[in-house]
C-alpha cells in the first residue's frame, strides 16, 4: 500500500539529484509534444471543412482534453518532483487537482466507448449512422460523457473515496486502499468494464467485416428493358446497376429518381467502397488510440488492484514510477497517432504547413520554347 500523506505532512524537501531532473525532462517533454500536437490537431480540425464530420468532432473533444490535462494538472506535478516529491500548495488545490486528474481519465475511457459503439454503426448500419450522426447528436453524446465523467469522479470531494497526495506517485490521486477500509473499488471496477467494453465492441466489428469479407459485388448484367419490368429478389437493384454501368434503355428506373433529383442527400445514406474504406481507416486510426490508452493505462490499473486486495506486501516503488509516468505518456500520443495514420489530417496538415510534405513533388517534364 502506498504511503499517502497529507501536504502539510511533508517534510523539508531534499536537494534534486539527476533522478529529478530526468523526471523535469521527461514530463517537460509531455507537456510540450502534448500541447503542441492537441492543439494542432484541434485547430485543424476547426479550420478545415472537409473534416466537419462525427468522428472529427469526437476527436475533437479527446484532442482538447488531454491539452487540457497537459496544461492543468501536469504543471502540479513538475512543482511536486522539483520540491523533491512533496506538495507545496493546500489541501483544497489538491483535491481539485486529483478530480480533474479522474475526471479527464474517466472522460477518456467513456469517449472511448462511444466512439467504438459509432465506428461500428458507421460499418455495420450507415444508413442509420448517416441519418442520425449529425452535429447536434455528437453535442449531445459529448455532453453526456462529460456528465458520466464527472459523476464518477466527483464523489471523493465529499469524502466518499479519498483524495490525497501521494508521494510515490508525485500527485494528488485516489488512495487507494486495502478494500475493507476502501470505498474506490467501484471506479476502479467502472474503468475496466469500460474498457473491456470497448475492445468488445471493436472485436464485434472486426467479426462484421470478417463475415462480410467475401460478399459479391452487384452483377453487371446488361439486362434490358424498355419499362424497367424486373422481376424477382433484387430486381430493383438490379435495374439500377444496369443503368448506373451503361447499358439502361428507356426511361429512368424508378430507383434512381431520388437519386438523380438529390444526389449529395443519396451519396450520405448509402455506403459506397470508397466510403466504406474511409471508414475503415477510420477505426482502425481510432483502435489504435484505444489500444494505446489500453497499454498505457494498464499498468496503473494493476497497481490500483493490488493495493485494493492484497495487503501483505506493497508494490515496487521502481514498477509504480513507471505506471505513473506512462499514464502520463498517453496525454501526448493521440496526435501522433492521428497524424501518422489518417491520411486527411495529413492532406490537411501539409494544406497549411509548407514544410510538412506528405508526398514528394512530382517530376517536371522538359519543355522547349518555340
Amino acid at each position: 500500500m502506498a504511503n499517502a500523506s497529507e501536504p502539510d505532512e511533508l517534510g523539508a524537501p531534499g536537494p534534486p539529484a539527476a533522478a529529478t531532473y530526468a523526471k523535469l525532462l521527461l514530463l517537460g517533454l509531455i507537456i510540450c509534444v502534448s500541447l503542441a500536437g492537441n492543439l494542432a490537431l484541434a485547430l485543424l480540425v476547426l479550420k478545415e471543412r472537409g473534416l466537419h464530420k462525427a468522428p472529427y468532432y469526437f476527436l475533437l473533444d479527446l484532442c482538447l482534453a488531454d491539452a487540457v490535462r497537459a496544461a492543468v494538472c501536469f504543471p502540479f506535478v513538475l512543482v511536486s518532483v522539483r520540491h523533491g516529491s512533496a506538495w507545496t500548495h493546500s489541501l483544497l488545490s489538491c483535491k481539485i487537482v486529483a478530480f480533474l486528474a479522474v475526471l479527464f481519465c474517466f472522460h477518456a475511457a467513456f469517449l472511448l466507448f462511444c466512439i467504438s459503439v459509432t465506428r461500428y454503426m458507421a460499418v455495420a448500419h450507415h444508413r442509420f449512422y448517416a441519418k442520425r450522426m449529425s452535429l447536434w447528436t455528437c453535442m449531445a453524446v459529448i455532453c453526456m460523457v462529460w456528465t458520466l465523467s464527472v459523476a464518477m469522479a466527483f464523489p471523493p470531494v465529499f469524502d466518499v473515496g479519498t483524495y490525497k497526495f501521494i508521494r510515490e506517485e508525485d500527485q494528488c490521486i485516489f488512495e487507494h486502499r486495502y478494500f475493507k477500509a476502501n470505498d474506490t473499488l467501484g471506479f476502479m471496477l467502472m474503468l475496466a468494464v469500460l474498457v473491456g467494453a470497448t475492445h468488445a465492441v471493436y472485436g464485434k466489428l472486426l467479426l462484421f467485416e470478417y463475415r462480410h469479407r467475401k460478399m459479391k459485388p452487384v452483377q453487371m448484367v446488361p439486362a434490358i428493358s424498355q419499362n424497367w419490368t424486373f422481376h424477382g429478389p433484387g430486381a430493383t437493384g438490379q435495374a439500377a446497376a444496369n443503368w448506373i454501368a451503361g447499358f439502361g434503355r428507356g426511361p429512368l428506373p424508378p430507383t434512381l429518381l431520388g437519386i438523380r433529383q438529390n444526389g449529395h442527400a443519396a451519396n450520405r445514406r448509402l455506403l459506397g467502397m470508397e466510403e466504406f474504406k474511409a471508414e475503415k481507416r477510420l477505426g482502425k486510426m481510432f483502435y489504435v488510440i484505444t489500444v494505446l490508452f489500453l497499454l498505457l493505462w494498464s499498468p496503473y490499473i494493476v497497481a490500483c488492484y493490488w493495493r485494493v486486495f492484497v495487503k501483505a506486501c506493497s508494490l515496487p516503488h521502481r514498477y509504480l514510477a513507471t505506471a505513473v509516468w506512462m499514464s502520463f505518456a498517453q496525454a501526448a500520443v493521440n496526435p501522433i497517432v492521428c497524424f501518422l495514420l489518417n491520411k486527411e489530417l495529413k492532406k490537411g496538415l501539409a494544406a497549411r504547413v509548407p514544410c510538412w510534405r506528405t508526398e514528394p513533388p512530382l517530376p517536371r517534364e522538359p519543355y522547349c520554347v518555340m
